[in-house]
């Protein structure tokens, strides 16, 4: 009786197991198996320069420790009615003018991508009250497969890179 018994659960668990493994076919989508941008990125360093009203910039450094590339697409924060990403290029005068990034910024596998003053930034824009310096503010970026992530930047005063916005571009 024992042997037959030993039998019985011994089929049961190998239609168990064959049951299990059926859902891990190769036919299965190639992003299931990378893990959510918001899981691979980590942010360091993030900071706000201060403002009384209007804009201000945010900078902070991306790494990306995933298996595949990621793209931050949006930026969100209660600091602000709306956020953007912004790079710097040269205007028609030569000097630095800040302009909307279309396609966002690219955080390549195993490096950092780096938004500091004078080079791709974040713009938060019309902001809903006074950055003081001292004080922390949220910021939300989203990234290219819909997840996000939520980080506290300190406000600090910076009186550097007076840029000017591309036309057709700010407020």
């Amino acid at each position: 009786m024992t042997s037959k018994y030993f039998r019985t659960s011994a089929l049961g668990v190998a239609i168990l197991a064959g049951v299990a493994l059926a859902g891990c076919g190769t036919d299965s989508d190639p992003q299931e198996n990378t893990a959510r941008a918001a899981d691979a990125i980590t942010v360091a360093a993030p900071w706000v320069k201060a403002a009384e009203t209007g804009m201000t910039g945010a900078f902070a450094d991306f790494t990306n420790t995933g298996d595949r590339d990621i793209r931050i697409v949006a930026v969100d924060s209660p600091a602000s009615a709306r956020g953007e990403l912004h790079e710097m290029a040269t205007g028609d005068a030569g000097t630095p003018v800040m302009r909307e990034v279309e396609d966002g910024f690219l955080v390549p596998t195993g490096d950092t991508r780096s938004l500091e003053p004078g080079a791709d930034h974040i713009m938060l824009m019309e902001l809903t009250a006074p950055l003081i310096a001292g004080s922390d503010t949220d910021i939300t970026v989203t990234f290219d497969d819909g997840s996000s992530t939520t980080f506290s930047a300190q406000v600090r005063d910076f009186a550097g890179n007076r840029e000017e916005y591309a036309p057709g571009h700010g407020n």
